[in-house]
């Protein structure tokens, strides 16, 4: 079944060459003269890729890109944009929408061809990647047509790529599925009355985000920002919730996941009432010492003075202070800003 690509433009000749080209290197093509018929077409066509104009009558290219990401069956569609020169802010929005890249127009054929061939590999290879992600969490269902549904989800699915920086959800939005990071490394955080940042949890890969707020039916009671460059999807709450309903085992593995995290964020409460800023910091490393993520190939943690104050609710001062003492008493080694712990039994039994 040949590949079907749709071109959504206002400009006839661009519109009509672009898919010329297309077809003659072997491509089903499917043409539409502005938004509104585009989505028309996605609607009852099954679309591999589209190449869309930004501004154009009825429905624009922004307004497209936001309908197809609303939707799970056609939000992991490949999306490039065709531009003018000076619509540099559009593109902008765009890209922070999810689009996968964008052609300046006047382009040429080999540009367009490359820029289609660069997106559906791309599309082909995360599909891999993230089924070999799936495989992972496949205790998480017993019944073979359970893991054979969420294959068959994933496939349809986006992996979207984070910088270190950008902001997954913000505390207060409602929650459009759980996400499952694939690579890098993330944070949840909350902001205290007082206005610092702590954070209340830490994840890597094959670990899920915001299942609390999915299971509840209610926004987010916290933030999630990337700690270190990665890939992450989102599974759409549609997909949970058919889930839970079918395989018991599934919402028992959310269960499990979320006792842990209260467990740990009580645990938490009661080290910031009770214990000094010292114990804390030694609880702080240890935690750390335990997540294989945390840690480079010659053992030292990846973590910034910020963060560290933000888990144990310090300031970054006093962080950088304790940390030269336990240097001094060789409980730890530093190296510039990288920490490595030497005596894990004695941060363990440091007294309060």
């Amino acid at each position: 079944m040949k590949t079907c690509i749709l071109i959504i433009e206002d400009n006839n000749d661009i519109r009509e060459s672009s898919s010329e080209i297309l077809e003659l290197s072997g491509y089903t093509v499917l043409q539409a003269r502005n938004g509104k018929e585009g989505m028309h077409l996605v609607n009852t066509h099954s679309i591999d890729l589209i190449l869309c104009d930004i501004m154009m009558p009825e429905l624009d290219g922004i307004g497209v890109l936001y309908m197809l990401n609303k939707n799970p069956e056609t939000s992991g569609i490949p999306f490039i944009f065709l531009t003018a020169k000076a619509e540099r802010s559009d593109i902008r929005k765009g890209m922070e929408l999810g689009a996968d890249d964008y052609l300046t127009k006047p382009f040429d054929d080999m540009e367009l061809l490359l820029a289609v061939e660069t997106r559906l590999n791309k599309k082909q290879q995360q599909q891999l990647f993230y089924s070999k992600s799936l495989e992972k969490i496949e205790h998480l269902i017993t019944e073979k047509d359970g893991l054979a549904e969420m294959k068959n989800s994933a496939s349809t699915l986006r992996v979207r790529h984070a910088d270190k920086g950008d902001i997954i959800y913000h505390e207060g939005d409602q929650p459009p599925g759980i996400y499952l990071v694939l690579s890098g490394k993330f944070k949840t955080t909350k902001v205290s009355e007082d206005g610092r940042e702590l954070i209340t949890g830490i994840y890597d890969k094959d670990d899920y985000i915001g299942i609390k707020s999915v299971l509840l039916t209610e926004p987010f009671n916290d933030s999630a920002q990337v700690m270190e460059d990665g890939t992450y999807c989102l599974i759409p709450k549609e997909t949970v919730d058919q889930l839970l309903a079918r395989f018991p085992d599934v919402g028992k593995k959310f269960i499990e996941i979320l006792s842990g995290n209260i467990q740990e964020k009580e645990e938490q409460l009661l080290q910031m009432a009770y214990y000094s800023v010292r114990k804390r910091m030694a609880e702080v490393l240890l935690n750390l010492g335990k997540q294989e993520h945390t840690a480079n190939l010659d053992g030292y943690l990846k973590v910034t003075r910020e963060e560290m104050a933000s888990m144990a609710g310090i300031a970054t001062e006093t962080v950088s202070r304790i940390l030269s003492d336990f240097a001094s008493e060789h409980l730890i080694e530093k190296k510039g800003r990288l920490i490595k712990i030497l005596g894990k039994q004695l941060l363990a039994n440091l007294k309060n």
